[in-house]
């Protein structure tokens, strides 16, 4: 589907599963940057599930599909089956080309405009997803879409000093007075930097230490062990698979799904999806997540907290405070009250982490879930899924 002259994003929808027309629609893309969202629709929401071991797909009885009809959007350029070079920098040039693919996108299915519509991604999706909520917001007569809201889980929102390296290891108790309810003000950075020194890299230090006393130790999800199982698109854990065939790779696949024969798909690309050295935009938190917040009827950031890739503390520091820039909604910096524990109540399995809403933004900690919530919390997730569409009125 073109998103410009030259480049095209690839699209998959999977239709509502109710028994009457959804009202919503769900945007969906994965992070990376350039890690397909056929992981999104294979291993985590999708209307069937293909996880790490199994033999065969089985059905998701936690399918968003059970919710809304969903968008899976290969994105951006470089990214997936995705067709063309990459050519943006930064964040508002990516929201502009995904803005112009649902254009086009629209144009072919019109029978989905003028739905309630909702942005949702994990991990580098934390860039993406707010950037694009608001090119939406400040151009709203772009779509022909009523955006509502948006969910983004263990997501990159604020430097990586902050959630990785300060939350890593026992030394965040230094900063517990910088999470507190209300903030008492902004975070200072440890050596005024925004990533580790080399020497000071504490976050590989635990990693290296993890893999001496369990060499399967896994980063997307801490409490796995051997065996390594492996992964029907190849990329479980914290090590790349060599495996054949990958899913989507195989012939008789992209013939199915119509994709592209002469590209090699893989989960994540090894190119550059961002030219000119990468990424060029700030953290949302500095920029545009809370003018996002403030424009949606509901927002939902969700952590699991068996994730070591992004730790669910930096996130909460993310929320509270930060160096140079606060984190300001609805006139308030960060969350005014503390965060209860066991306050995330799932039905038929009780409590599973915490829950908290203020000023329209809702943050959701799952217990036992690693980085891919809606892949290893499934029940949780979807939970979630019904707070954000108004299903649910409490959390």
């Amino acid at each position: 589907m073109p998103v410009g002259c030259l480049t095209r994003d690839r699209h998959n929808t999977a239709s509502s599963e109710l028994s009457s027309p959804s009202t919503h629609l769900f945007h969906r893309t994965n992070g990376g940057p350039g890690c397909s969202s056929l992981e999104g629709l294979l291993q985590e929401n999708g209307p069937f599930q293909w996880s790490y071991g199994q033999a065969h797909p089985t059905q998701n009885e936690y399918s968003w599909t059970n919710l809304s009809s969903l968008l899976y959007v290969e994105q951006p350029v470089g990214t997936g089956f995705s067709q063309g070079k990459p050519n943006i920098a930064n964040e508002d040039e990516l929201a502009a080309q995904v803005a112009g693919f649902l254009q086009q996108f629209l144009e072919v299915f019109q029978e989905l405009q003028g739905k309630k519509f909702y942005l949702t991604g994990e991990s580098y999706a934390g860039m993406y997803v707010p950037y694009i909520a608001n090119y939406i917001y400040e151009h709203p007569k772009a779509l022909n879409l009523s955006l509502k809201g948006f969910w983004v889980s263990d997501a990159v929102l604020g430097w990586d000093v902050v959630q990785e390296q300060i939350p890593a290891v026992d030394f965040v108790h230094k900063y517990e007075h910088h999470v507190t309810y209300p903030p008492k003000g902004l975070l200072p950075l440890p050596g005024r930097s925004v990533e580790a020194d080399p020497g000071c890299d504490v976050w590989d230090e635990i990693f290296n230490a993890a893999l001496s006393v369990n060499p399967a130790f896994n980063v997307y999800r801490i409490f796995d062990t051997w065996p390594i199982l492996w992964d029907v698109l190849g990329f479980p854990g914290s090590f790349p698979q060599a495996q054949s065939p990958i899913y989507f790779d195989r012939e008789d696949v992209k013939r199915a799904i119509h994709a592209p024969p002469n590209v090699t798909w893989a989960e994540c690309s090894d190119i550059d999806v961002f030219v000119r050295g990468g990424d060029r935009s700030l953290p949302p938190a500095f920029t545009v997540l809370p003018n996002v917040i403030e424009k949606s009827e509901r927002a939902v950031i969700v952590h699991g907290l068996a994730d070591f890739v992004l730790i669910a503390e930096g996130t909460r520091i993310v929320i509270q405070n930060l160096a140079a820039s606060s984190m300001t909604w609805n006139g308030l910096q960060g969350f005014q009250k503390p965060i209860k524990e066991d306050s995330f109540i799932v039905d038929g399995m009780g409590a599973l982490g915490t829950a908290h809403s203020e000023r329209g933004l809702a943050y959701f900690e799952v217990a036992l879930s690693g980085h891919m919530v809606p892949q290893f919390s499934p029940k949780a997730a979807f939970h979630i899924m019904e707070y954000l569409l108004g299903f649910r009125d409490r959390l």
